[in-house]
C-alpha cells in the first residue's frame, strides 16, 4: 500500500477491553458496506440499522435510546431544536383537510408555525383554552387529526388535564401531542397520561449548560415511529453526534441540577408572592397557584421556571429595574446553571382567552448559583421597582399640582 492510500485508509483497531464511561462519539457521514449486495438491501436494516450519517449513529442511538427509557415511549428522534420537535410532529401527521387544536398557551413559535405555515398547507387552525376541556370538547370534530398540548403553558403556566384531554382526542380518532420541556421526563411522563407523541426542548434543562441546541420527538407506538422518521429523512434533518455527546455528559446530572433549582425557586417564588408590588406568581408547584392540584395529582416533580404577574402601577417599571441584577442574566431560554429573567408578553399570543392581569410577565428560571446571592439578588430588583414607582407617583402627584395651580390661574 502506497504511502498516499495509508493516509487515507483507516487501519481497524480492536477495541476489546476499552470500555469506558463515557460514550464515545461516533463522526460519520459514509457508512460503508461489505459487500455489493449489504448496500442493495441496506434499507432493510430498518430503524436500528446504519446507513448513512443523517439516520444516526451509535452516539445519537444512545441519547435516543436513554430518551425513550426516561419518556416511557417506544421510539425517539432527535431534531436540532425544541421547536424543530414541535414542528416536525405536526408536519409527520397533519395534510391538507385536517385541523389542529393548540393549547392558547402555547410556545409562541408553535403558534407562529401554526398559522403561517400549516395554513398555507391547508390544515385548519384553531386554538383552544388550555384549561378547560369543555372548550375543546366543544370545538374538535371528525376532522381533527392532532390535539396539541403544554403542560404547563409557555410563560403563564396553565396546567391541563391530559388524561381527559386524551379521552376526548381518541374519541374522534385524534392524536394528542404535548410539549413537555418545562418538567422534562424527570417530572411528567405525559405518554402515561394519554398522550401519543411527546417533544422536548434539549436545550434547555436536559442539557443543561446553555450551550448547545437539539429537541427530541418520542412516540408511543412503533406504528408513529415511520412518518416521523420519514419527514425527517425528506427534509434532511440530523443533529451533530458531538451536540449529542454533550446533552449526554448535561443529562447525568440532570436530576441534582433539577432538584436544586427546583428549591431555589420556592424560594424566590415565595419572596416575589408575599411583595406588595406582586399580583400573584405562576408557579403549577406553588401551593394556592391555579392549577397545583392538577399538577400534584400528576407529576412527579417541577422544575425552577415560574412567572411574576406585577401590580398595574409596578409592571411598567420592571423592564428598567432589571438593570440593577447582579447574578440574574436576561435573557431567552431557561434550565442553564445561570439563573435568568425575561420580560414576557402574554396578550398578542391569545386568540382563544383573554389575558386579563398585565400584560407584561417576568419570567424567572433560577439556577445553580448560591441561593443567598439569588435571594439578595431578588431583593435588588424588588426595591428598584418600588424606587421606579415611588418615583413615578411623586412625578404625577407634582404634575397634578401644576395643573390645579393652572388651572386656578387660568380661572382668575
Amino acid at each position: 500500500m502506497k504511502d498516499h492510500t495509508t493516509c487515507v485508509v483507516t487501519p481497524k483497531v480492536k477495541a476489546d477491553g476499552f470500555d469506558p464511561l463515557g460514550v464515545a462519539v461516533h463522526r460519520g457521514s459514509t457508512i460503508v458496506f461489505r459487500t455489493a449486495e449489504d448496500y442493495a438491501n441496506r434499507a432493510k436494516r430498518g430503524m436500528d440499522g446504519y446507513s448513512y450519517g443523517l439516520y444516526g449513529t451509535p452516539t445519537t442511538r444512545t441519547l435516543e435510546r436513554k430518551l425513550t427509557q426516561l419518556e416511557q415511549g417506544a421510539r425517539t428522534f432527535l431534531t436540532p431544536s425544541g421547536q424543530s420537535s414541535n414542528a416536525i410532529a405536526m408536519q409527520a401527521f397533519l395534510s391538507a383537510g385536517d385541523k389542529i387544536l393548540i393549547a392558547d398557551s402555547c410556545y409562541p413559535p408553535v403558534r407562529d408555525f401554526a398559522v403561517n405555515d400549516l395554513r398555507r398547507q391547508g390544515v385548519s387552525v384553531d386554538f383552544y383554552d388550555p384549561s378547560s376541556p369543555f372548550d375543546l370538547e366543544r370545538r374538535i370534530d371528525d376532522v381533527t387529526r392532532m390535539v396539541w398540548c403544554e403542560s404547563p403553558g409557555s410563560t403563564t403556566m396553565e396546567v391541563q388535564d391530559l388524561p381527559r384531554i386524551a379521552e376526548i382526542a381518541h374519541r374522534v380518532g385524534a392524536l394528542v401531542g404535548c410539549d413537555n420541556t418545562w418538567a422534562t421526563p424527570l417530572n411528567y411522563k405525559p405518554l402515561g397520561y394519554g398522550a401519543d407523541i411527546v417533544t422536548e426542548a434539549l436545550t434547555k434543562y436536559v442539557a443543561g449548560h446553555s450551550d448547545v441546541l437539539m429537541g427530541s420527538i418520542t412516540v408511543s407506538t412503533e406504528a408513529l415511529a415511520g412518518p416521523v422518521r420519514g419527514v425527517l429523512g425528506r427534509y434532511g434533518i440530523g443533529v451533530s453526534p458531538d451536540d449529542a455527546a454533550l446533552v449526554l455528559r448535561g443529562m447525568e446530572t440532570l436530576p441534582v441540577r433539577l432538584a436544586y433549582a427546583f428549591e431555589s425557586a420556592m424560594e424566590l417564588a415565595t419572596i416575589f408572592q408575599e411583595h406588595p408590588l406582586v399580583d400573584r406568581v405562576l408557579f403549577p408547584a406553588l401551593p394556592g397557584c391555579v392549577g397545583h392540584e392538577l399538577w400534584k395529582r400528576d407529576f412527579l416533580g417541577a422544575s425552577g421556571v415560574f412567572s411574576v404577574v406585577f401590580t398595574p402601577n409596578a409592571s411598567e417599571h420592571v423592564p428598567a429595574a432589571l438593570d440593577q441584577l447582579q447574578i440574574f442574566a436576561i435573557g431567552a431560554s431557561w434550565g442553564g446553571t445561570r439563573s435568568l429573567v425575561a420580560p414576557m408578553q402574554v396578550r398578542a399570543n391569545r386568540s382563544a382567552t383573554e389575558w386579563k392581569d398585565e400584560d407584561l410577565l417576568l419570567r424567572v428560571s433560577a439556577g445553580l448559583e448560591a441561593r443567598e446571592d439569588l435571594r439578595a439578588d431578588v431583593g435588588r430588583l424588588l426595591a428598584a421597582v418600588e424606587e421606579k414607582s415611588r418615583q413615578a407617583r411623586v412625578s404625577m402627584s407634582a404634575l397634578g399640582g401644576m395643573q390645579y395651580t393652572l388651572n386656578n390661574k387660568q380661572g382668575e
